[in-house]
């Protein structure tokens, strides 16, 4: 009897250290205090809302048939964003596909934890899943020291040119590597009463201060994912554009807490072109100074 109940203790006491282990993140690599504050949920176009927070965008794309949601930036603001959609009137359970722009911990730690919430179906780039589904820890840069965020695993892999389709809308996945191996953009059709709107949501392919353009043991092809990256994005066709990053699509020159719908603010075609060009322009020069 007593060594069964040993036995019982020992596996139990195991079973917490395992879980508590399980749980252990390593130390964000970088934090900003706009990526946790609070801000103002709103409808862009269409059936296109924003629910992230001041600068970690995360997109809300409702249909009858249920809601995508694109991005969920860090992990302590998983609570906020089920906040900003219910505000909005809309019921968090009825998130149905979970995507985002790049399997890094601002963009993606709140996953896991909306999975739990909600039952949907993670959706990422083939290129990302690993680093997804690994909570971080085999990231060509910020890997090595342990995961940053609750890993997960992908339901459906996506590649350059799918189309993910809910209700009455259908997501075109634009593959933007560089950034990330599997940096995606977002193309969707949405309409108002007025007027119907092609609304990119971009990953826009900034580089990291540790990324060797030239090549890496991880991730050898860089260099080239960045310049067909930019390529593409050149030509993208589009009315509306929004970003993974606030910051990155001027939203708080654009609109203010409280300004009705307007969603024109975001056509803003020479601010894309000019954070393309300075990004090609920060590549060109790194490139040159490499040995």
């Amino acid at each position: 009897m007593f060594t069964s109940l040993r036995l019982c203790l020992t596996v139990c006491l195991l079973a917490v250290v395992f879980s508590s282990t399980a749980q252990q993140l390593a130390p964000l690599p970088w934090n900003d205090s706009a990526w946790s504050k609070p801000y103002e949920p709103f409808r862009i176009a269409g059936n296109l809302y924003y629910v992230g927070t001041y600068d970690l965008a995360s997109y809300l794309i409702t249909t009858p048939k249920g809601h995508f949601l694109i991005n969920t930036g860090l992990a302590e603001s998983a609570p906020m964003i089920r906040k900003n959609v219910e505000a909005l009137g809309f019921n968090f359970s009825d998130v149905k596909i979970l995507l985002t722009n790049q399997a890094h911990y601002d963009h993606v730690a709140g996953m896991a934890e909306i999975k739990k919430i909600t039952g949907a179906r993670m959706m990422v780039e083939e290129a990302d899943a690993a680093v997804l589904a690994d909570g971080g820890s085999s990231d060509f840069i910020m890997g090595g020291n342990g995961p940053t965020f609750v890993g997960l695993k992908a339901d459906r892999l996506l590649h350059d040119g799918d189309t993910i389709r809910l209700g009455t809308t259908t997501l075109r996945v634009l593959h933007h590597p560089g950034h990330t191996k599997g940096s995606t953009s977002f193309l969707l059709d949405t309409r108002d009463d007025k007027r119907a709107w092609k609304v990119l949501i971009v990953n826009i392919p900034t580089i990291l201060s540790q990324t060797r353009l030239k090549g890496m043991a991880a991730y050898p092809q860089v260099g080239k994912d960045y310049r067909h990256t930019f390529e593409v994005l050149k030509k993208q066709p589009f009315d509306l554009w929004v970003a993974a990053h606030a910051s990155q699509f001027d939203l708080h020159d654009k609109r203010k807490p409280g300004d009705p719908y307007k969603p024109e603010v975001f056509a803003d075609r020479p601010l894309f072109e000019a954070s393309i060009n300075r990004a090609k322009q920060e590549y060109d020069r790194r490139l040159k100074e490499e040995k």
